[in-house]
């Protein structure tokens, strides 16, 4: 089950988006966003939940998801967190999206730095490509744990509320 979930987390860990508006309602929403995305499992495979934050390039929430995935494998909820999040910014209207991700792999596996051996992951990346083309671009940009607080708080939430 998918969860909206804006409105929940303190100025601190939104960075620039504190400044900004919240729109809870993305109806009208074009342009450029910035989405940050997480997977967490607790054990590798263990429960597992996918979170996604969306702000407009000027701070703007957009919205907060986040998705209880079941048992599954941590790079697996890393690429739903992924789809999740594209998934909501074609929704939002975004025709530009930057993805700013803490998974070192994911980024450097989308990026063609590494190969995708798995077939799993493989299918996902699948997935991945046909959603990026909705969009005119998409960059992906790794990212420290500490800039990700807010999709890794949306992705341990979605495993609380769905364990």
């Amino acid at each position: 089950m998918l969860h909206h979930a804006a409105g929940r987390f303190a100025p601190e860990e939104m960075g620039p988006a504190a400044a900004g508006k919240r729109v809870d309602d993305p109806v009208g929403a074009a342009g450029k966003m910035l989405l940050n995305t997480d997977g967490a499992s607790r054990g590798n495979p263990g429960p597992a939940g996918a979170g996604a934050f969306l702000t407009k390039a000027d701070g703007t929430v957009v919205g907060a998801y986040k998705k209880f995935l079941g048992e599954t494998t941590n790079n697996y909820a890393e690429y739903s967190a992924l789809i999740l999040g594209l998934e909501s910014a074609a929704a939002a209207g975004a025709t530009e999206v930057e993805v700013r991700a803490d998974s070192e792999l994911m980024v450097r596996q989308l990026t063609g730095v590494y190969k995708v051996k798995h077939p799993d992951i493989r299918q996902l990346v699948e997935i991945v490509r046909d959603k990026e083309r909705r969009f005119r671009r998409v960059t992906y940009r790794h990212i420290p744990r500490e800039q990700n607080v807010v999709a890794d708080r949306l992705s341990n939430e979605a495993i609380d509320e769905g364990a």
